[in-house]
């Protein structure tokens, strides 16, 4: 039987890595493409010369040919500007809207029925340029946020509570930004509440921290921005497409009716398999939760609107 084949369009730090974790996991050949001569090209070299060391067999291939992506089951878009600091995620709308457009008319050229993650930012908002680009089915394109959301928001957990980061089951919504709206009510520590382990300040200081913990890396970084934790996440929605896991994740994904959205790509927990977001989750929000839901939202689709008059 012939291996999957994912894509990875963009061969910098979060491309680069992500084709890591993905090779590390024998998922699927990988692909990594750049429009940079040689880049993608030398980072699939010295990833495929890491093999015989990590033990892993997957056919690695760099290029900055589309035509090398044919026939791709799932196609991971990373490629964009990534922030400085002083920058906010939407800071990158007009660039990175012109650039994922370009890119995912490309991959569904070659790759016609395709799943696509995407990974770049506004999130959100790029989601939503490959679905009116691609013109795929809206349970085969989504984003890549809350995964990455939760993941530091477990990671402050346990550093609070000293205990594993594998015991930590947690849940974030919304947008992919200063308004995601973490939901502490759905939060546990080996079942067990998180209410009942930390106080409201400890929680509220935590929650705060998950908001910004993009940008505290890109303040350290000061010439990049986090690329493990974002690669880690898009592996992991691979993952799940791929084995047909049927993973409840939160992810970015289309929703109309679901929380009466109305029609975007918001932050949701899902059920993601072979069939991509194979079902959005509803859950019963209090009152509070469903005004920062609301607000979240309402954001996300002030940035479409923009992206419409961009496309």
């Amino acid at each position: 039987m012939a291996r999957k084949k994912i894509t990875i369009i963009g061969a910098g730090n979060v491309g680069a890595t992500c084709g890591h974790w993905l090779a590390e996991k024998e998922l699927a050949d990988i692909v990594l493409l750049d429009i940079v001569e040689g880049l993608a090209e030398g980072k699939a070299l010295d990833m495929a010369e890491s093999s015989p060391v990590g033990g892993f067999d997957v056919g690695l291939t760099g290029t900055c040919d589309y035509q090398d992506t044919s026939g791709s089951d799932i196609v991971i878009i990373t490629s964009g500007l990534a922030r400085k600091p002083g920058m906010s995620r939407d800071d990158l709308l007009k660039a990175n809207t012109q650039i994922v457009a370009d890119v995912t008319g490309n991959v569904v050229k070659y790759s016609p029925d395709t799943y696509i993650i995407v990974v770049s930012n506004p999130l959100d908002a790029m989601t939503y340029v490959a679905g009116k680009i691609s013109g795929l089915p809206k349970n085969q394109v989504m984003g890549m946020a809350g995964i990455l959301d939760t993941a530091r928001y477990r990671s402050f957990i346990a550093g609070a509570l000293n205990v594993s980061v594998t015991d930590i089951s947690a849940l974030l919504m919304g947008g992919h930004g200063d308004d995601m709206v973490p939901l502490p009510r759905y939060t546990t520590v080996a079942g067990i509440p998180i209410t009942e382990l930390l106080d409201e300040k400890q929680i509220a200081a935590i929650v705060d921290r998950t908001k910004k913990g993009g940008i505290e890396i890109v303040n350290l970084l000061k010439t990049g921005s986090a690329y493990y934790a974002p690669s880690a996440a898009a592996a992991q929605m691979a993952e799940a497409i791929i084995k047909d896991k049927k993973r409840i994740l939160p992810c970015c994904a289309w929703c109309r009716q679901e929380y009466g959205v109305g029609g975007a790509f918001v932050g949701v927990p899902v059920i993601l398999g072979a069939a991509g977001v194979e079902k959005v989750i509803e859950l019963k929000l209090t009152d509070q939760e469903k005004q920062l839901l609301d607000a979240s939202v309402a954001h996300v689709k002030e940035l479409t609107a923009q992206v419409d008059t961009i496309l």
